[in-house]
């Protein structure tokens, strides 16, 4: 890497509650932020990759939100935050009881993030950078905030989540009505209200709804 993640992240960002998760501190740039202005040569010349990280994403506050109000979602199970990025969901599901949580990521940066966000938080968990999109199960559930935006990448996850949920897995799914989200091949649990960055949406509240995969019987 060109730039030191550790050193950049703690100079470019501040210690932030996201508003939908007051629990939880963050790293995370504010609004409108020159951070996520910079063009793409510039986030080259510095060797950063967009800071996806920097940002509490409504799909992940919303599904953060979840787990914090649901522990029973995953207290003492084995659970892999999808696209994790800031890593506030993998914290959510620590503080909620998680046994084991793993957060994974194709961005290296996010494992620098996630890092320092747990140590913010009192919580510390796993990171892996490969990228895991149609591997066996290896937890009891998987989360995914916002991860519905792009339909090339929505159509590699949907028979992965299909697969994970045929194998015994919970698939939980927080998404702020992103175009590609397969709604109709899941069960909606819950839906909040979730205060957002303007300068990175439409507006400044975002509809989210925390989804399971699959549709549920009985």
């Amino acid at each position: 890497m060109k730039t030191d993640p550790e050193s950049f992240i703690r100079a470019n960002t501040d210690i932030l509650a996201p508003p939908h998760v007051p629990e939880i501190r963050l790293h995370l740039a504010g609004e409108a932020h020159e951070l996520w202005l910079k063009t793409e040569e510039e986030l080259e010349r510095i060797g950063l990759p967009p800071p996806f990280w920097a940002f509490a994403w409504a799909g992940g506050q919303g599904l953060a939100r979840y787990l914090l109000d649901h522990p029973e979602t995953v207290r003492g199970r084995r659970v892999i935050d999808f696209a994790s990025g800031s890593g506030l969901v993998a914290i959510a599901a620590k503080l909620a009881g998680a046994d084991e949580v793993v957060a994974a990521d194709i961005d290296p940066w996010s494992e620098t993030a996630a890092r320092l966000n747990a140590g913010l938080n009192g919580v510390s968990f796993a990171f892996t950078g490969d990228d895991i999109v149609g591997s066996e199960r290896a937890a009891d559930v998987y989360l995914a905030g916002d991860v519905f935006y792009d339909k090339s990448f929505a159509d590699l996850l949907l028979p992965w989540f299909e697969a994970l949920e045929r194998a015994g897995a919970v698939v939980l799914i927080g998404d702020p009505g992103r175009a590609y989200c397969p709604r109709g091949r899941m069960t909606d649990l819950a839906t909040y209200e979730v205060p957002v960055t303007r300068a990175l949406e439409d507006s400044e509240v975002k509809r989210t709804t925390v989804w399971r995969f699959g549709t549920l019987t009985g």
